[in-house]
């Protein structure tokens, strides 16, 4: 999945497929994870949020079904 980068001192970037309904994010740690069963809308409103990191905690952390890819 291509992901592209992000300001944020948590995520250094993030990738969606649309197809799939997948969210990828890479951590400033170097970790890589896959949430699934995300909606677009979600992702739109994830990449727009003022804080990246605040909305993943709110939104995404402990909703959807997560694997870690590296």
């Amino acid at each position: 999945m291509v992901r592209k980068p992000v300001i944020s001192g948590m995520i250094k970037s993030v990738g969606y497929d649309s197809t799939l309904k997948v969210l990828e994010i890479e951590f400033n740690s170097g970790a890589i994870y896959q949430y699934t069963l995300v909606s677009v809308d979600v992702y739109i409103s994830f990449i727009n949020a003022i804080s990246l990191a605040s909305f993943f905690h709110s939104n995404i952390r402990g909703k959807y079904l997560t694997t870690r890819i590296s």
